[in-house]
């Protein structure tokens, strides 16, 4: 025993050493753990919520789609007809 006491006495600075190095390793595992089961539920969170946040922002998507493709439908019908009234015009036959 007193050679124990002695050792640590001459190896203070290790002993110290050695313990602050194990708190060390021991708060990042933690921190580890931690982070690892914040993000779990994020996403578990997001699973369950995404699903439908994503249908409604589909839809909302689809719409504005279908709204785009009518526009355009209807552009191109005017500019055929901008085109033939031109060519009529211009007596060029296409």
């Amino acid at each position: 025993m007193t050679e124990l006491k002695s050792w640590l006495r001459d190896n203070s600075t290790l002993v110290y050493f050695l313990v602050a190095q194990a708190i060390a390793f021991g708060t990042v595992g933690v921190s580890v753990i931690t982070y690892m089961v914040r993000l779990e539920t994020r996403v578990s969170i997001m699973e369950t919520r995404g699903a439908a946040y994503t249908a409604g922002r589909l839809t909302t998507i689809d719409e504005r789609l279908t709204k785009l493709e009518t526009t355009a439908h209807g552009n191109e019908q005017r500019i055929d007809r901008i085109v033939d009234v031109m060519t009529k015009r211009l007596n060029i036959n296409p």
